[in-house]
């Protein structure tokens, strides 16, 4: 019972919303119910908002003169009473007028919605409530872009195309959208066409989202405005593997007549543009093998700047006639239809790394990264282990010929003048090519030795479809660290940001190492100047030794000729001693002189002498005293005479000095 009536309960609820709400869906009424638990009053809140009014009959006169728009309330059905009740059942739900009022005296704030709508190089801003619907979206633009709704088709919804009558909060979107305007029906006026073939609009880059039809994928592609419809075609060949000829396109412009228009000139959308591409069916033919020839050869030479993409269509296209390719050419598929990137018979890595470069360049043009022509050890040495400023991420590009992505990849990508111009300033590249099994193992083998098995395995077990491979490598301290594994099926957009995501990550560690660096140069000039002071400071004392020992030696020498002039004046003076004649004794018979010599000293040296003695031995007796004749001067008191200067054969009486003189030694100047 309590299950029937709650079923109940919901079934008047239901009538009530309806009711007040003027929804006749009723798989809408109740799932609207269903996302506010039943509360009347809640899901009435939700779908109608403060400015659509509930009851007309109770607003005031002058909102109803505004122009507002109001739902009308459908009759009130007979299962809500306003009269009381006196059985025993189950209370009604609340009056849906009541809620109705509820709702109006506590209006909630309608939610707005901001579309930036892109019209080839306009771009409008539209903002509306969520009721209002995708038609009153097409008005706006109608009046924006002077174009009838009618011919506006409105893409861009996540969940599909939306017919004019849906209401915008059904499709419960964001408050910020971004939507684009087709109009195929409509050419692009000159003034247009002029501006978008412009200098500006053959620089600016477009995004083609092509839906490969077969495989339900979608592939989002740049190319800049001078690319032609052509070159597209011939991509998109690369990626769906569908050649030129078999493509069956939808989305084009109708001013889009020749594919030698560039993208700028074709009047697609900017900056999106959606396209749809197909297998056509091929028909019957019987033509002959040579006629088949004939028309590949033809495209072939028409497609001669693309060679490696438009020689794979004309062997596709010939095994679709049924005919052998070697009939035709003479060679098969891996015949010399381009030389390989890296031959079997490279002697060492720089001649392979050369032959790479040269083949590259032949291939994708002259601009293409500045691939590092060496070992693989070199390209580690030139990136890792420099100056921490001077550092740079390493880059290593593998090549697989047999990829369906590699020219995509090498013309589009590794090519675009961004990332070639990111890659010469930030990143050693070095390349490789894994096409031959030879090549593979050679590269492997390197891997291992400098990475380590895992990044070995890991490129080991790529899928060929898989390449070509980007690896982003960062020098560590203990070991080096793979930053990205980026593979071929990527867009330029993406690898620029895997490119800068690495770098920010190099950069934070770089500043690191070089603060690191910059306090370790800081710790050894540091210790240098210790180093070079301590040997200045042994040096000094060195040569402070050494003229303390200097000075001491000829202090020494010094001395020990003074000891030996000493001696030799003490041998002279003992000789002089010992030569002297005996002094006479004052009573002796012959006549005596006695003198009485004053030294420099103060001192008196007296003696007595025989008046015949000669001066000789006056000089004599002085020198054994110590003061020789050749330095000290005898001179006699008054009269004042150098006794030095007279004949030493004088004696003493001739001299004059007798019986008795005072003398006094003075030395020579």
């Amino acid at each position: 019972m309590a299950s029937d009536n709650g079923n109940t309960d919901r079934e008047i609820i239901l009538a009530d919303f309806q009711a007040c709400t003027g929804i006749d869906n009723i798989a809408e009424a109740i799932a609207l119910l269903e996302l506010n638990n039943w509360d009347l009053v809640a899901a009435i809140n939700v779908v109608i908002p403060q400015e659509n009014g509930i009851l007309q009959s109770n607003l005031p006169s002058e909102a109803s003169e505004s122009g507002s728009l109001f739902r009308p309330l459908a009759p009130m059905p007979p299962s809500v009473s306003t009269s009381t009740s006196t059985s025993t059942s189950p209370p009604s739900p609340p009056c849906p007028v009541r809620a109705a009022r509820h709702a109006l005296e506590h209006p909630r704030q309608p939610r707005m919605l901001s579309f930036r709508v892109e019209y080839r190089q306009r771009s409008v801003e539209v903002v509306l409530d969520e009721a209002s619907t995708v038609g009153e979206i097409k008005q706006v633009l109608e009046t924006e872009l002077q174009i009838p709704a009618s011919k506006l088709q409105l893409k861009g919804w996540k969940t599909g195309d939306m017919s004019d009558s849906t209401v915008l909060s059904s499709l419960h979107l964001p408050k910020n959208n971004s939507l684009y305007v087709l109009t195929p029906d409509i050419a692009p006026s000159a003034s247009t066409s002029e501006a978008r073939t412009s200098e500006e609009a053959l620089s600016q880059n477009f995004v083609l989202v092509v839906n490969h039809q077969e495989t339900g994928r979608d592939y989002s592609l740049n190319f800049p405005g001078d690319r032609t419809i052509q070159e597209v075609k011939r991509n998109i060949s690369d990626v769906t593997n569908i050649p030129v000829r078999h493509q069956q396109w939808e989305g084009w412009p109708v001013t889009a007549t020749d594919d030698q228009m560039t993208l700028a000139s074709s009047g697609i959308s900017y900056p999106c543009h959606r396209l749809r591409v197909s297998r056509r069916s091929p028909t019957p033919t019987s033509a002959p093998v040579a006629q088949v020839a004939q028309a590949a050869q033809a495209e072939q030479v028409s497609d001669i700047h693309m060679a490696s993409d438009s020689e794979g269509d004309d062997f596709e296209d010939a095994s679709e006639f049924g005919v052998d390719e070697a009939e035709i050419f003479g060679m098969g598929i891996s015949g010399s239809r381009k030389s390989p990137m890296i031959p079997d018979d490279a002697e060492n890595e720089d001649e392979a790394l050369l032959h790479f470069t040269s083949e590259f360049k032949s291939r994708y043009g002259d601009l293409h990264p500045v691939f590092f022509i060496g070992s693989l050890e070199s390209a580690l040495q030139d990136a890792f282990y420099g100056k921490a400023r001077d550092r740079k991420l390493l880059s290593i590009y593998l090549h697989h010929d047999e990829s369906v992505l590699a020219n995509v990849f090498c013309s589009q990508m590794l090519c675009a003048e961004s990332v070639v111009s990111y890659l010469s300033q930030n990143f050693v590249t070095w390349a490789w090519d894994v096409t031959k099994e030879a090549n593979k193992s050679r590269l492997l083998t390197m891997c291992t030795r400098h990475f380590g098995s895992m990044v070995t395995q890991a490129i080991r077990t790529q899928k060929t479809d898989n390449f070509p491979l980007f690896l982003i490598i960062m020098g560590k301290r203990a070991s080096n660290e793979v930053l990205n594994v980026i593979q071929g099926n990527t867009t330029v957009d993406e690898l620029m940001m895997r490119l800068m995501g690495a770098m920010e990550i190099f950069t934070a560690q770089q500043q690191e190492d070089i603060k690191d660096e910059a306090e370790r140069e800081a710790r050894e000039m540091v210790k240098r100047e210790q180093d070079e002071a301590y040997r200045l400071s042994l040096e000094a004392d060195r040569r402070k030794r050494e003229a303390q020992e200097k000075e001491e030696a000829e202090l020494s020498r010094l001395e020990q000729v003074r000891r030996e002039q000493e001696q030799e004046r003490e041998a002279i003076r003992m000789s002089l001693e010992q030569a002297l004649p005996p002094e006479p004794e004052e009573e002796d018979d012959q006549p005596i002189s006695k003198l009485r010599i004053r030294t420099p000293s103060g001192d008196f040296l007296e003696r007595r002498f025989l008046a015949s003695c000669r001066l000789q031995v006056l000089f004599d007796f002085v020198a054994s005293k110590g003061y020789p004749c050749d330095e000290f001067k005898v001179i006699t008191t008054y009269p004042r005479r150098n006794i030095t200067d007279l004949d030493p054969s004088w004696t003493l009486l001739d001299a004059k000095l007798f019986p008795q003189e005072t003398l006094f030694l003075e030395a020579k100047e």
